[in-house]
């Protein structure tokens, strides 16, 4: 389902976005496809760009306020997608932890084109984290592309990126965490991280690269083959994030799932009392949270 384009919108259920720069006009490329749109547009050069699609499920329990992740895609030069993961540890303050990640994304969306970031993923985290005044945190992840096929990304926390090529996983980006489930974020408190301590990634991509990025909802219940998989059978970029956000959303509700967040959780020491062991039982189950899900595909402009 296409969405309409605005400066702003919250997570649904059944949302989902596409973005193809070989099939808007020019007078569509100006709004974008997004869910925080920038304020101009430069026309796109010949050379590579993305086409994208989206899709978000929100935890159960969030579904009224349309979940705690933001996201936006811009078809600014070769294209920037970025999702943000507010930390709902802040609702225990009596803080809305979706306002702080909804206000970052939508800064920088609207900054994206401006000269002093230079196109640059670890300019746009700073500028937009300066100009959020909300109470809160959040995890960021942003990925720029090149007309001339250089990939720029910078991380902060556990949102994350998957490259596929020609079926296979070439590259995954590295969560950033205190300690286990604690991940790096940017806040509005001065004691968090900034722009400073984000990780920073450039690659080569090829026309018919695949991105999958998404919040840790996605990755901490979706395994890279299952990831592959939907990706290689499913071209069509909105159909594979719709999928790949149920799969997630789906197993995060099973308590029977050997998940990628429970096998972490054992790993490092996290499981069930020791009487619950002498019988053979184990931390097993998917992690209940928002699942947002960007894939783009590289493609000619």
């Amino acid at each position: 389902m296409a969405i309409p384009m605005t400066r702003m919108m919250v997570p649904q259920v059944s949302s989902s976005l596409r973005l193809s720069h070989r099939n808007l006009s020019n007078s569509t490329r100006g709004a974008l496809l997004c869910r925080c749109a920038p304020s101009e547009l430069q026309p796109l050069r010949s050379g590579l760009s993305l086409s994208a699609g989206a899709h978000a499920i929100p935890h159960p329990d969030k579904i009224e306020k349309g979940g705690e992740d933001a996201l936006f895609v811009s078809s600014y030069r070769g294209g920037v997608i970025a999702v943000a993961d507010g930390v709902s540890s802040w609702a225990e303050q009596d803080v809305d932890p979706s306002l702080f990640s909804k206000e970052l994304m939508a800064n920088a969306s609207r900054l994206v084109d401006d000269e002093e970031v230079r196109y640059d993923p670890g300019f746009l985290i700073d500028k937009a984290h300066t100009a959020t005044t909300s109470r809160g945190s959040a995890t960021i992840i942003v990925a720029m592309l090149e007309e001339v096929g250089v990939l720029k990304i910078g991380n902060v926390g556990d949102c994350g990126l998957k490259l596929l090529r020609q079926g296979q996983i070439i590259f995954s980006t590295t969560p950033q965490e205190h300690y286990f489930d604690c991940p790096f974020q940017l806040s509005s408190e001065g004691s968090a991280q900034t722009y400073m301590d984000a990780s920073f990634n450039i690659m080569e991509v090829k026309k018919g690269d695949v991105i999958v990025m998404g919040s840790d909802g996605l990755f901490d219940n979706v395994f890279d083959h299952e990831i592959v998989n939907i990706v290689t059978k499913h071209t069509d970029v909105a159909e594979s994030s719709r999928l790949l956000a149920e799969v997630a959303s789906n197993h995060s509700r099973d308590p029977g799932f050997e998940s990628p967040y429970a096998l972490e959780a054992r790993a490092k020491g996290f499981d069930v009392p020791l009487w619950k062991k002498a019988l053979g039982m184990k931390l097993t189950g998917g992690k209940l949270d928002d699942v947002t899900v960007i894939v783009a595909q590289v493609v000619d402009s």
